[in-house]
């Protein structure tokens, strides 16, 4: 176990993992030509700090995450006991080519556009099975564990195991949104649904987007089985306030919570 990693954050198996998804950092250094903030040096902080993996989401266009920066932070993670790096990207664009030359713990397949702005949906099924389905095969082969990035349709987790996928992660900006709403319940009861198909089905269950300090525990304390958490916009926005490493501390106590209330 790593002396630097706090305490409360050391045990992935008794609760969900905190990966920090290190894109803005990235986007902010990329707006001068000066190499600051480091996204390597954050990262290490955020693990420091307690996080258990780190996040990248490396687009064609290098508009934040540059492919240099997957190499450095596939070597630091590589160096960081227990930690894990999960690569998020279209397999049907550059997000492969990472796969074969780094072999990260996970990848997560995202099916958006090369220009978007934003993910903003997940895989449909049956539509984007059979394509999906040699590279889902060729990422495991390599000893990637591999998840699809879905919404909260109960109906589609058989079919994304059946596709050959480790995991699914649930794309929460609908949740998001609804927090504090009247409508959140009824949101929320969508996601407890999905979730318990996906484990029925076999699968594990990731979540995120759109995920914050203020949201985040009452999504888990619903939601069963969620074995990891990435987070990006929110955390490193936060971060301005708080600093990282206290931003990160406290993402932990949200999940420590949640954790604790479920027992």
């Amino acid at each position: 176990m790593n002396p630097l990693v706090a305490p409360e954050a050391s045990d992935r198996c008794s609760r969900t993992a905190l990966s920090v998804n290190v894109n803005k950092i990235a986007l902010l250094r990329n707006t001068r030509h000066l190499g600051i903030p480091d996204v390597a040096r954050l990262a290490r902080i955020a693990l420091e700090a307690g996080a258990q993996g780190i996040t990248v989401h490396p687009r064609p266009d290098e508009r934040h995450i540059r492919a240099h920066d997957v190499h450095e932070l596939a070597a630091l993670v590589a160096r960081w006991p227990g930690a894990e790096f999960n690569i998020e990207g279209n397999p049907f664009h550059n997000l492969m080519e990472f796969v074969r030359a780094l072999r990260p713990h996970q990848c997560t397949f995202v099916p958006d556009s090369a220009g978007q702005f934003t993910s903003d949906h997940g895989w449909t099924f049956p539509d984007d099975g059979e394509r999906l389905r040699p590279l889902i095969a060729e990422a495991r082969e390599l000893g990637v564990r591999v998840s699809l990035f879905m919404d909260p349709l109960p109906q589609a987790m058989r079919a994304a195991r059946s596709a050959g996928a480790d995991r699914i992660e649930l794309y929460t900006e609908s949740y998001a949104g609804a927090h504090g709403t009247p409508g959140q319940d009824g949101v929320l009861a969508r996601y407890v649904a999905a979730a318990e198909a996906a484990i029925a089905a076999g699968l594990q269950v990731n979540a995120g987007h759109d995920l914050n300090r203020a949201n985040l525990g009452d999504f888990l304390r619903a939601v069963p089985g969620v074995i990891e958490v990435s987070i990006g916009h929110a955390l490193i926005a936060d971060a301005l306030e708080l600093g990282l490493a206290e931003t990160v501390r406290d993402y932990q106590r949200c999940i420590q919570r949640a954790f604790q209330a479920a027992r």
